[in-house]
């Protein structure tokens, strides 16, 4: 495992949510603190506030490059049409090696939502959600992007 998803897993097991995780691993490639990393990624765990939606892991990911990738002029249809294509590839890489991009398919719940209050993290809890792998999944190919993207850049 790369040491993003070591930092991403260990994030998970102190009881961050799947996408603070992800987040708060690349903060200082990012250059982001971790204060406002941990703020700004709290909604989207649990598939977005429990909705069991796109999975926090992911979501994390897509803000983590955003952040390194990302665009700002919103003219530059050029820029916006790249990263379009990078986060599609990052959802692409996820959802072959996990099966889905979607919080409620990974954990296998059917169609239904989650109430708003989040488990306790008890043994058990660990046993039977992958949630640990898939925060360390989505930083690695984050880490294995950076590191493809290094080399193109030569």
């Amino acid at each position: 495992m790369g040491t993003y998803g070591e930092k991403a897993r260990a994030l998970f097991l102190e009881g961050y949510n799947c996408s603070q995780s992800v987040l708060v691993a690349f903060c200082e490639e990012t250059g982001l603190d971790r204060e406002t990393a941990l703020l700004l990624s709290s909604s989207l765990g649990g598939g977005m506030g429990r909705l069991r939606e796109v999975c926090g892991a992911v979501s994390g990911m897509f803000l983590a490059a955003g952040l390194l990738y990302g665009y700002t002029d919103p003219e530059d249809r050029e820029a916006k049409t790249a990263h379009y294509a990078r986060i599609q590839q990052l959802a692409g890489k996820f959802s072959e090696k996990n099966g889905s991009i979607v919080c409620r398919e990974l954990l296998k719940l059917g169609t239904h939502r989650s109430a708003p209050v989040p488990e306790a993290r008890t043994t058990e809890y660990y046993k039977k959600r992958p949630c640990a792998d898939l925060v360390a999944c989505a930083a690695e190919i984050l880490e294995q992007y950076m590191e493809d993207y290094k080399r193109a850049e030569g």
